[in-house]
């Protein structure tokens, strides 16, 4: 079981339209598109606005911080790629943004809804990262 604790995670498969956002987690940064029409704020990235079917968009540095919307531990089919006891969760980012995630650094019975939570970044090796998320601490110290 140690093995597959071990186990390095695959690094993200980035496509065209999202090789941006993978790119700032390389460097420790959440990155979204904003349309550079209507100001819209879109994730996950696409080609298009879905409000005003602009192709022009800006980056916008999210802050990485937020609030646990649900989680969960799955349990049957285990993914081979994460290590038993692995939490996932819907992160609500005071951007307006929804991320899926890891939740780190906390026991699956002290998740509550809405707690504060903040981005760190995983090397998986060969200069690629993984964005994850943990309690936010009380000082704000990463």
């Amino acid at each position: 079981m140690s093995d597959e604790a071990t186990r390095p995670r695959p690094a993200p498969y980035p496509s065209r339209v999202s090789a941006f956002f993978w790119e700032g987690v390389d460097a420790e940064k959440l990155q979204v598109q904003r349309c550079a029409e209507c100001g819209r704020v879109r994730f996950p990235p696409r080609p298009m606005c879905p409000d005003c079917r602009s192709v022009t968009w800006e980056l916008q540095e999210l802050s990485g911080r937020g609030r646990v919307y649900s989680w969960i531990v799955p349990v049957h089919p285990r993914l081979p790629m994460f290590a038993p006891g692995t939490i996932m969760a819907l992160v609500d980012l005071g951007d307006g943004v929804r991320v899926v995630s890891n939740l780190c650094d906390v026991e699956p019975t002290e998740i509550t809804a809405d707690m504060p939570v903040e981005v760190f970044f995983i090397d998986l090796g060969e200069g690629r990262k993984l964005h994850q998320f943990r309690p936010l601490r009380e000082n704000g110290d990463g």
